[in-house]
């Protein structure tokens, strides 16, 4: 049942909202919980830079038509070629114009801080990347586009890792190895040709992995196969990890910057959800722990920005 709804009206114009945090952190569930229940004119930009790309929606975890619950969505899954931040930049700024056009409110949710900056940065270099842990904090410009509201969905590490590793279990299970095979069917395998096999979806994790499997498995014992399989799950799951742990260090980087990220835990919502069977928490009880921790705080955090 929606509650305290605010409509987004022409004083906001400038203003959007941009939901972070690092791979499997709940951000679309969170941006979908407050576009349908608090800001029912809000609509969402993907900023994920692999699920901008068409194809591959299990492997990518694209947010399904279903779990959108009829937000509009914009820039998932809508191109074939490669789309870097400066393209990021110059696609996501016309479609914030548009929605603000039609007083909405945009909420660009992603996990690619490189887009994020590209699209924010008053100062944005193409050629340079402050992420380099090379070049000193400093060169994270401070001056920004837009007027924006930035909430940082946040996990303890051990928790969001035991959460990682389940994913892929999971995501493997309802569908995405039937996925990949046959995405290697139709394109092929890239072979020695390391540019084609870190272009496009090609550089989607799970991709590269499960390459190696596909391209020996055919050949193999049924106990070969499974240990093929294994070592694929494991890289998966490992360079998942690696993945959030990166996202998270970016993330920390334009805080300590400057910019004004507001943090807010998802930890014992995780938890709570992870339990072991027989030690199992209501599902009524872990929406209510994800309702108190996440939703209420983030409601506050953009009401209070958008009255200002």
């Amino acid at each position: 049942m929606a509650t305290g709804r605010t409509v987004v009206g022409p004083t906001n114009k400038n203003k959007i909202v941009v939901v972070m945090g690092a791979t499997g952190s709940g951000k679309s569930k969170l941006s979908i919980d407050l576009a349908t229940r608090f800001f029912p004119n809000s609509e969402i930009i993907n900023s994920d830079k692999i699920q901008v790309s068409k194809g591959l929606d299990i492997t990518t975890n694209k947010i399904s038509v279903s779990e959108r619950r009829g937000v509009v969505h914009h820039l998932l899954g809508e191109f074939s070629s490669e789309f870097s931040p400066s393209d990021f930049r110059s696609v996501a700024s016309n479609r914030i114009a548009d929605i603000g056009n039609r007083n909405k409110l945009p909420l660009i949710v992603g996990g690619s801080n490189s887009f994020i900056y590209g699209l924010l940065s008053n100062r944005f270099e193409p050629g340079f990347d402050v992420f380099d842990e090379s070049n000193p904090v400093q060169c994270v410009s401070k001056e920004l586009r837009y007027n924006c509201c930035f909430i940082w969905v946040d996990v303890l590490t051990p928790v969001l890792n035991q959460y990682l590793y389940k994913r892929v279990d999971e995501m493997m299970k309802s569908g995405m190895y039937e996925e990949l095979e046959e995405f290697f069917e139709k394109n092929g395998f890239s072979g020695s040709n390391s540019a084609g096999r870190h272009s496009g979806l090609r550089k989607a994790i799970g991709v590269p992995e499960m390459e190696r499997y596909f391209e020996k498995y055919r050949n193999c014992t049924v106990e070969e196969k499974c240990r093929l399989y294994e070592e694929a799950a494991r890289e998966i799951k490992e360079n998942t990890r690696q993945l959030a742990e990166k996202q998270i260090w970016k993330i920390k980087r334009l805080r300590e910057a400057g910019w004004d990220l507001q943090r807010v835990d998802a930890t014992e919502a995780f938890t709570a959800a992870m339990m072991p069977e027989n030690g199992k928490i209501p599902a009524t009880e872990v929406a209510s722990i994800w309702e108190k921790q996440v939703v209420k705080p983030s409601v506050k955090i953009v009401k209070s920005f958008l009255l200002e």
